[in-house]
């Protein structure tokens, strides 16, 4: 691990303890980014892992992603544990329960027109209608990312304030105000039995990931940030996905 300035978060983890609850963001933490969200693999050793750690932490363990809950399912097939999916707009309990904080928005229905007609002749773009949310990708055209931030500005603003724009990495989202990462944290924790009364650490790479540093922050736990340690609230780091999966398969055997 690369030693950080002092005004960054620390390279040093804390040893790791059994009273931890772990929430971990899914693409550019424990898997690698790609040029489309369907060209992502997850290894045996992931899926193992996970496993694992669900055994040692008492069930203690949720992913929570941008990604809907039915590719999350999909792709970590068989495992099963809680996920927050679409940034906390959805969300499935350990027994596979699911729950939606809002019905699809009617409002999305002209921005899903103009998104498409945006894309078309675009190469490079892709768009994925997640039914609450509408998410564009500019991984692949990064010469693009000014038109895309003003095309998604503008559908922002004919949506008002009950839709918010949320950036990430070489991503965009328009989706209903209100609900991130930081607020499916904070719910499993308050209303989930397996996560209350445990101290949360969360590991995440991108800023849609820094709601959920600050409320772990807050309530005495740990946030990494993976990557990049630029304006982040995270108070420790690790470098590369490859770092998470070491570090995690650490924490099979923690101290009491």
């Amino acid at each position: 691990m690369s030693k950080p300035s002092s005004n960054q978060p620390c390279s040093q983890l804390p040893p790791p303890r059994r009273d931890w609850a772990l929430f971990l963001d899914f693409d550019g933490t424990l898997v690698s980014l790609a040029a489309h969200p369907d060209d992502v693999q997850v290894s045996p050793r992931l899926k193992a892992l996970l496993g694992e750690l669900l055994e040692t932490y008492d069930g203690a363990v949720a992913v929570v992603s941008g990604r809907p809950l039915d590719q999350l399912e999909r792709l970590l097939a068989p495992v099963s544990l809680p996920m927050a999916g679409i940034h906390g707009l959805e969300w499935r309990d350990a027994d596979g329960s699911r729950h939606s904080a809002v019905d699809q928005p009617a409002q999305l229905a002209s921005c899903r027109d103009a998104l498409a007609a945006f894309v078309e002749g675009r190469p490079g773009l892709h768009y994925e209608d997640k039914g609450v949310s509408l998410t564009l990708h500019y991984r692949s055209a990064p010469e693009l990312a000014r038109a895309c931030h003003e095309f998604f500005e503008a559908q922002q603003r004919s949506l008002g304030d009950t839709f918010e724009l949320v950036p990430g990495k070489c991503v965009l989202e328009l989706r209903p105000s209100g609900y991130d990462k930081g607020t499916a944290v904070a719910r499993l924790l308050d209303e989930t039995a397996a996560f209350r009364d445990r101290k949360p650490v969360f590991i995440g790479d991108d800023v849609t990931d820094e709601d959920a540093f600050r409320i772990v922050n807050a309530r005495g736990g740990h946030s990494v940030r993976v990557g990049s340690q630029d304006d982040t609230a995270a108070t420790c780091y690790l470098e590369s996905v490859q770092e998470v999966l070491t570090w995690l398969e650490t924490l099979i055997t923690p101290d009491p």
